[in-house]
């Protein structure tokens, strides 16, 4: 290789160009956010300004949780006292076991359900009550079952993000088109086969759709559920800074719940994308 091709080759793999290029190519996607962000810290630095009561401005929220908060989110000091990546992180445990625990039981279920006509009839008028239940309600029945705060907000969880999942397999597994029912009687696949080839396939997209209703849900109810149970998460450390009046310190939880619940719903959207088939896209 000669050397202007060695300067050609490190050019093009210059990390700076490489950025300059990605941001060529996606522009039109990062830049409307970061112009719609940048105008509303701008507003509420005017409506906030330095010194003001209340409600402080970007400027003071970032001055007072500079340091630990922003700059080492993963300070561990021992008890509660610990950075707000840690505090997700024990967040994300609890919805990690209640979402996994609800798909697991809302896909069996709504799968049964959903073939069968009868069992559908005599569930779905008690789903449809159950599910109106505002999630908080749940938790004083979770903390008289299991007399602790971290199995009460798991329970939370799964009965919150339960729902949808259920609600959305069974709908799924219903809609199946008929053509495909017919071809499984003309082939007289056997039941297995008839699950693995035509029901599964058919209700995934209606699954995913459960289970990206179910995941929003289940952030939300986690960070109400440990503002009441205590412990480390995020929802605590809410309503511990709310009682010590520290409004800087909620505002940047706030950001990370925030982002947090969007990166959620784009995981379960990218694996849906994976494993939806395409025809049903």
């Amino acid at each position: 290789m000669t050397a202007r091709s060695d300067r050609r080759y490190s050019t093009n793999n210059n990390p700076q160009q490489l950025l300059g290029s990605w941001f060529k190519k996606n522009n039109k996607y990062v830049l409307p956010p970061i112009v719609a962000i940048a105008f509303f810290a701008i507003v509420w630095q005017i409506l906030c300004p330095p010194g003001s009561k209340g409600l402080p401005g970007p400027m003071q929220v970032i001055a007072d949780t500079w340091d630990p908060y922003i700059i080492n989110p993963f300070f561990d000091n021992g008890g509660t006292d610990k950075g707000l990546a840690l505090q997700v992180f024990a967040s994300l445990q609890r919805v990690a076991i209640g979402f996994s625990l609800s798909a697991i039981v809302g896909i069996a279920l709504g799968i049964f359900i959903g073939v069968n006509d009868f069992v559908f009839r005599a569930v779905d008028p008690l789903f449809q009550v159950l599910r109106t239940i505002p999630p908080l309600a749940w938790l004083p029945i979770s903390l008289a079952a299991f007399q602790q705060s971290n199995p009460s907000a798991i329970f939370v969880i799964f009965i919150t993000a339960i729902w949808p999942i259920l609600i959305n397999t069974t709908v799924g597994v219903q809609n199946i088109p008929q053509d495909y029912r017919n071809v499984a009687r003309v082939l007289r696949l056997k039941s297995h086969k008839y699950f693995l080839k035509i029901v599964l396939p058919a209700s995934v997209p209606y699954i995913f759709t459960g289970l990206k209703i179910g995941i929003g849900l289940s952030w939300l109810a986690i960070v109400a559920a440990e503002m009441l149970v205590g412990g480390v998460g995020i929802g605590f450390f809410i309503w511990d800074a709310y009682n010590n009046s520290l409004l800087s310190q909620i505002i940047v939880a706030l950001i990370y719940v925030g982002v947090v619940g969007l990166l959620l719903d784009r995981l379960v959207s990218f694996i849906g994308s994976l494993l939806v088939p395409q025809e049903h896209k």
